[in-house]
């Protein structure tokens, strides 16, 4: 890592305005299904981080998200739902790290896989993910997503 950063938990109240602005000008502009100037969506924003577990990368623990993982844990899976680093701060290895920390998590509360889904186009995402050792196990035209799974191991 290039600089010194530390992980932790999303705090709603200082943290979800600078979230917010990365999924609108990060994660929304590579979806095929969000429109970033579609009100309701971003209205449901809030209620979405609230039902998962965020993760947030910053210098500091009160200092301003510079990325974040959102994730879900259902059953035995470990869901990754949205990964964003700012544009500033790429490059540092900060997703593979907010990665690392999610699949910790999963496999803490005994998951046995981790599931995500990756645009089509988003080529970057896509070769990070297999990087991390996902594989590609379906393709779905209708939202214009690739499915990709990992095992994974026990904790230990």
């Amino acid at each position: 890592m290039n600089a010194i950063a530390l992980i932790r938990r999303r705090r709603p109240r200082t943290d979800d305005k600078e979230i917010i602005r990365l999924i609108r000008t990060e994660l929304m502009p590579l979806s095929h299904t969000a429109n970033p100037k579609d009100t309701q969506t971003i209205r449901e924003l809030p209620k979405r981080l609230r039902e998962g577990v965020t993760f947030v990368i910053s210098h500091k623990k009160t200092s301003m998200p510079l990325g974040f993982l959102h994730l879900y844990i259902i059953g035995d899976i470990l869901q990754y739902d949205m990964l964003a680093v700012h544009p500033d701060h790429r490059g540092k290895q900060w997703g593979r790290l907010l990665m690392s920390h999610g699949e910790a998590y999963g496999r803490s509360n005994n998951c046995t896989a981790a599931r995500l889904f990756v645009d089509e186009g988003n080529d970057k995402a896509h070769r990070l993910y297999r990087k991390l050792g996902f594989a590609t196990v379906r393709y779905y035209a209708q939202i214009r997503c690739y499915e990709m799974v990992k095992r994974l191991n026990s904790a230990t």
